[in-house]
């Protein structure tokens, strides 16, 4: 698994930083989780390519953190793109489509598949399972977690001591199917240890601390929260309903997660080392993104 963060501005992007994305590439795909203006050019900074984009997730619908898509889409099929892409996001999103698709002259000819989605799980796959979550925002915003389905161990040795012989039948096993040996019906659980926990990632978007972003980021190995202002811009914080480097490091914290990368630094801030700063004294294990970093899990 790994992310790249493509922007980790605010609502205003500056030289440093633009509008915020997050590329995961993972389980054989790319997803992208917000899309604000030229992200597709940051795309090609990063040389992750567009038309390998499988889907994408997103939190609300501030310009900051859509506004990327038409462009995106339209070169997506101004080089050819056949292969279906499905975008996720909050109630309303089916009224943004036609905006969405008909912004200019163009020619998508590609499926497109809208999700519109609420709380719970939106994607369970063999390989993962993804679920959001409603915060507390000015607008409707979805924080999502991505985790990793670990199979349980199989246990080899078990499973020749109960006569299976070495080879697909083992496969079989391990992905839940019964087996038949010497007239002998061998179930999975026969041969399986305890399931194992997988990788976790947790996306904020945009929101004021609440219960439910500790909810949705449980146990997280990587958190990536938003971190609009400074503690001594609490005020402006709670009047736009984002939060502080502080109160991130906090939900991090309540939450039990590994790590905590902050993103959506505000632009008014010309020495941002302060809003590492503020979170390190809450919860150590805290850091600052920047435009292109990756993150390996």
């Amino acid at each position: 698994m790994e992310i790249t963060f493509l922007g980790t501005s605010s609502a205003v992007p500056s030289t440093k930083r633009n509008h915020p994305s997050i590329a995961l590439k993972a389980f054989g795909e790319i997803m992208l989780f917000d899309c604000g203006e030229s992200t597709q050019r940051q795309l090609a900074y990063a040389k992750i390519s567009p038309m390998k984009i499988s889907k994408i997730f997103i939190s609300h619908f501030h310009g900051d953190h859509i506004l990327g898509l038409p462009g995106l889409i339209q070169s997506m099929g101004f080089r050819g793109r056949e292969e279906p892409l499905d975008i996720y996001g909050p109630k309303g999103l089916n009224s943004l489509k036609n905006a969405i698709l008909n912004l200019g002259y163009c020619l998508i000819e590609f499926p497109i598949n809208f999700h519109e989605i609420d709380t719970g799980t939106v994607l369970e796959t063999d390989e993962y399972l993804i679920n959001c979550i409603k915060t507390k925002h000015n607008v409707t915003n979805l924080a999502y977690s991505i985790e990793e389905v670990k199979k349980p161990r199989f246990l080899r040795k078990k499973a020749i001591e109960l006569g299976v012989p070495v080879g697909p039948l083992f496969g079989k096993l391990h992905k839940g199917e019964e087996v038949e040996v010497n007239g002998k019906t061998i179930n999975p659980e026969d041969v399986l240890g305890n399931p194992r926990d997988g990788k976790k990632i947790s996306y904020s978007g945009d929101t004021t601390p609440c219960v439910e972003m500790i909810e949705i980021a449980k146990n997280s190995d990587i958190l990536i929260h938003e971190s609009t202002y400074i503690l001594e811009d609490q005020d402006k914080a709670i009047q736009n309903a984002h939060s502080t480097s502080h109160d991130a490091a906090s939900i991090a914290k309540e939450a039990g997660v590994d790590k905590l990368i902050l993103t959506h630094i505000s632009t008014r801030y010309t020495d941002d080392e302060l809003l590492l700063k503020q979170a390190k004294e809450v919860f150590n294990n805290s850091y600052l993104a920047n435009d292109f970093m990756k993150v390996e899990l």
